[in-house]
C-alpha cells in the first residue's frame, strides 16, 4: 500500500523516451504515480515504445505547469541531485532516503522529484524539497540516465516498503507541503511587512529560512503554532494577554 502513495515527479524532461523509459522503471517496481511538470513534448510516440507495456502509468500521469500542483498533499518531498548545492537541505544516500519515503507512505503521500536531463533540479526546485538524495555512484563517472535514476530508487522504495515502519523520530503526522509552502509565504510576507526583509534586496534569507525549517521536519500541530504567531505578529494585541485558541490556525 506504500508504494501507492509514491509520487515519481520529473521536471521539465526533455525527452519524451525518458518519460516512456521512466514509467516502465516505475511499473517494475509497482509504482504508478506519474507526475510530469512542464515536459517539453506529452504525450507522445516515443514515450509510449519505450514504455514497453506501461501504458496504463503513462495513461495516468498528470501534467501540471507548477511543481506546486503536483506536490499537493505531500508529506515528504526528496529531490535526487547528483552533486551537493550551497545552502542545500540534508543530503542522504538513495537507500536512507528511499526507507524514509516508504516509512512516511504508509501514512500519507510522499514525493521524490527528478531534473531535467541537462542540469537536475533548479534552485527553486530544491527548495521545495525537505531532504536531497544522491546515488552513489562512481565519482569519476556519476552521470546518469534519468529513467536509470528512477529505476534506481524505484527498487530502493520496493526493497524499503517491505520493512518499513512508522518513523520513531516522528511520532506525528508532518506538515503537508502545500501547508508548508504557505507558511513560507506568509513568513515572507510578515518579514517584509516588519522591515526585516527587503524585496529589493532579498539575498538569500528565505533559502536559509526554508533550510533550516526543513531540518526539523515540521508537524502539522508545529505549522499550526507557527502560523498562529505570524497572525499574532502581523495583528499584536494591545496589552498581550497570551496565546489565544483564536491565534491557532487549523
Amino acid at each position: 500500500m506504500s508504494l501507492q502513495r509514491v509520487r515519481i515527479v520529473l521536471c521539465q524532461t526533455s525527452h519524451p523516451g525518458n518519460i516512456g523509459a521512466a514509467a516502465r522503471a516505475m511499473k517494475t517496481m509497482g509504482l504508478g504515480d506519474l507526475r510530469l511538470v512542464r515536459p517539453k513534448t506529452f504525450p507522445d510516440a516515443a514515450a509510449q515504445a519505450m514504455a514497453s507495456g506501461a501504458d496504463d502509468v503513462l495513461a495516468a500521469a498528470q501534467v501540471v505547469t507548477r511543481l506546486e500542483d503536483a506536490l499537493i498533499g505531500a508529506e515528504l518531498v526528496a529531490g535526487c541531485t547528483a552533486r551537493p548545492r550551497d545552502l542545500s537541505h540534508r543530503m542522504i544516500d538513495a537507500r536512507e532516503a528511499s526507507g524514509l519515503l516508504a516509512a512516511h507512505a504508509r501514512r500519507a503521500p510522499v514525493a521524490l522529484l527528478f531534473g531535467t536531463e541537462m542540469s537536475g533540479l533548479s534552485n527553486e526546485e530544491l527548495d521545495q524539497c525537505q531532504l536531497l538524495v544522491r546515488i552513489p555512484a562512481n565519482p569519476d563517472y556519476s552521470s546518469l540516465n534519468l529513467a536509470a535514476a528512477v529505476q534506481i530508487l524505484a527498487y530502493e522504495l520496493r526493497v524499503a516498503s517491505v520493512s518499513a515502519r512508522a518513523p520513531d523520530e516522528v511520532p506525528f503526522p508532518l506538515a503537508r507541503h502545500d501547508d508548508l509552502e504557505r507558511f513560507y509565504r506568509e513568513l515572507e510576507s510578515t518579514l517584509i511587512g516588519i522591515g526585516f526583509l527587503d524585496p529589493l534586496m532579498p539575498k538569500r534569507l528565505m533559502t536559509r529560512l526554508r533550510r533550516l525549517f526543513s531540518r526539523t521536519r515540521i508537524e502539522h500541530e508545529e505549522f499550526n503554532i507557527l502560523m498562529g504567531i505570524l497572525k499574532r505578529i502581523r495583528n499584536p494585541r494591545p496589552g498581550g494577554g497570551g496565546i489565544q485558541d483564536n491565534d491557532i490556525v487549523e
